[in-house]
């Protein structure tokens, strides 16, 4: 029977404060553990070290149907509650159907259009560029920013951290860490504005 709806946020909210209570470290090295290994032999999956990304469609259509056993069989393990959020293959099938194909990222001439991909698409995937959560200098915050910016590449930015705000240091939970945020934000479009392309997604 078709489900009359997908699962919305607020019952989502619901599953993760009644859903069964698991301790995390059993959840990471048993369950998921115990889980993926049965999975993967069933499925009889087997790696070969020297092939990256496998492009056989028979073991690609295995470790999809692995994972969306997995998925339904584990549920979603909510650190913040302690318990597990679980879904039925429906909800999770009627979900995937609903998930957008593509998505927008920036504005004007420096959207970027983000979009699925198969492992043989001849179109190149978006080129995301930045220090990635790594601290940052003060000093040379805006700069490094603006030279990801400055190159033809890259599509989007991937921004680094404050290391110091004011010369203090932006520790989680505090005052300080909401003013590190803010001046990042302000930095990174500071630089991507100094780059001439002050539209970049980031």
């Amino acid at each position: 029977m078709p489900l009359k709806e997908k699962v919305g946020v607020f019952e989502s909210y619901d599953r993760a404060r009644s859903g069964p209570r698991v301790d995390e470290k059993e959840w990471d090295r048993k369950i998921t553990f115990q889980t993926a290994n049965k999975l993967k032999e069933k499925y009889k999956l087997k790696f070969d070290r020297s092939v990256i990304i496998p492009t056989d469609t028979d073991m690609i259509d295995r470790l999809y149907q692995a994972g969306l056993e997995m998925l339904v069989e584990m549920g979603i393990y909510c650190m913040d509650t302690g318990r597990v959020i679980k879904y039925t293959e429906d909800e999770v099938m009627m979900a995937a159907a609903n998930a957008p194909c593509q998505v927008t990222l920036g504005e004007g001439r420096d959207a970027r259009q983000l979009a699925g991909r198969n492992f043989d698409d001849p179109h190149p995937p978006l080129c995301q560029g930045g220090p990635t959560g790594a601290p940052v200098s003060e000093n040379i915050f805006i700069a490094m920013h603006e030279a990801y910016a400055q190159e033809p590449l890259v599509d989007t930015i991937v921004n680094g951290v404050l290391s110091t705000i004011n010369g203090r240091e932006p520790k989680p939970g505090s005052p300080w860490e909401i003013a590190a945020v803010k001046a990042e934000v302000s930095m990174i479009r500071m630089a991507m504005a100094r780059a001439g392309r002050p539209g970049m997604a980031m």
